[in-house]
């Protein structure tokens, strides 16, 4: 476990979901990651560009991989919530924990490695009578399940929309960044993010993923991450004490 010192001192991991999602998508998360602050990536193994993903993460070490299981997928865009895909039945717990795990061999496959992190398309894996199936993936890896304990918080309020996909771009800006950076708490905090610049996805979302981008590449957002004296992390570095110095980003 990270040491207890960092208890201390308030650590944070940027993280990107649905990497491997699309090429596009992907050239979003690696300019976030090579010229922003971007510190891990959640990789979706199902899908068309993961090979790609995972070939990158092959050459950056120091990029903290996790596994962002796909399950089932919800669409409103802006009108009622509707199931539009669907990987396995969620309310059969058997069927859910045989998809895991191999989701799980998928990821392996693909990089040699375990991910350093677990969490969902749409945070499916939150629902009460999923959680104990991936927390116990996630105990036997050695590693976080979001939201799900307590060394690593989550938070979810950089988003560019609301809870019915209205758009809501004041809230990917650099200036809610900061925001959310003068608030985080003692300990490990995980904010999460969707960067990308792939349009034709179908994602009513698409639009916000391209700020994204600009607000994770943004120097303003470096410089207050070491003017607060907050450390970037990654997932990896739970397991291990991190050497970056405050405002660094591993890499």
């Amino acid at each position: 476990m990270l040491m207890d010192k960092t208890a201390f001192h308030r650590c944070l991991i940027i993280n990107a979901d649905d990497f491997g999602i699309s090429e596009k998508t992907n050239s979003g998360i690696i300019e976030s990651r090579e010229k922003g602050v971007l510190t891990s990536a959640s990789l979706m193994v199902l899908r068309p560009a993961a090979k790609a993903a995972a070939q990158y993460a092959a050459k950056d070490a120091r990029l903290s991989v996790g596994l962002h299981v796909e399950l089932d997928e919800w669409s409103c865009d802006q009108g009622p919530w509707r199931l539009v895909r669907q990987r396995v039945n969620t309310q059969d717990p058997g069927a859910v924990a045989i998809e895991l795990r191999l989701q799980l061999e998928r990821f392996r496959d693909l990089t040699g490695r375990n991910p350093t992190h677990l969490d969902s398309h749409q945070h499916i894996h939150t629902n009460a009578h999923l959680v104990p199936i991936f927390q116990e993936v996630a105990r036997d890896l050695g590693v976080t399940l979001r939201s799900c304990g307590s060394t690593v918080q989550y938070c979810g309020a950089f988003f560019g929309a609301d809870e019915h996909m209205i758009p809501r771009p004041e809230f990917v800006t650099p200036a809610n960044l900061i925001h959310l950076i003068d608030r985080l708490p003692m300990g490990i905090t995980e904010i999460s993010t969707h960067p990308g610049w792939d349009m034709s996805l179908e994602s009513e979302y698409r639009h916000a993923r391209l700020a994204e981008v600009k607000t994770l590449c943004n120097p303003a957002v470096r410089q207050a991450i070491a003017d607060r004296g907050v450390r970037l992390i990654s997932f990896a570095d739970v397991n291990s004490p991190p050497v970056a110095t405050p405002g660094d980003a591993p890499g």
